[in-house]
């Protein structure tokens, strides 16, 4: 299939294909008249890449991905390397959502601490209930 067919089946553009395939993870054959040709493996082997690209991976982890479908598996997860990566990249997520469980706290003291010195105010402004 010619590149425009694969955008279209992956739901990508050409630029993006074309800029996988300078990053080394899609192979294109060329045709006698120099147009990239793809077979049905590039399919499956972009939609690996887009589906990683959509949850944060970059190119560089992708490639074990793209690897290991190379090698014959149906799935790009399940090689080692890939493993690997997914364990990794779980334990970023982690780390990030314990970052952000401190932040949240610090924002929830920071709100209290706000909200009572803004009662007190009030309270000083109003002077003595009658």
């Amino acid at each position: 299939m010619l590149i425009g067919e694969l955008a279209e089946r992956a739901g990508t553009s050409t630029r993006a294909l074309r800029y996988y395939e300078t990053h080394g993870l899609v192979r294109a054959a060329r045709s006698a008249n120099g147009y990239r040709v793809y077979d049905e493996a590039e399919l499956h082997v972009v939609r690996e890449i887009r589906a990683l690209l959509a949850v944060g991976f970059g190119l560089d982890d992708i490639r074990p991905f793209v690897a290991c479908l190379r090698a014959g598996n149906t799935s790009g997860h399940v090689c080692p390397d890939s493993v690997a990566v997914l364990r990794r990249k779980l334990a970023e997520v982690d780390a990030g959502i314990e970052r952000l469980h401190a932040v949240r706290q610090e924002l929830r003291d920071q709100l209290t601490h706000a909200i009572a010195l803004r009662e007190e105010t009030c309270l000083r402004l109003r002077g003595p209930a009658r």
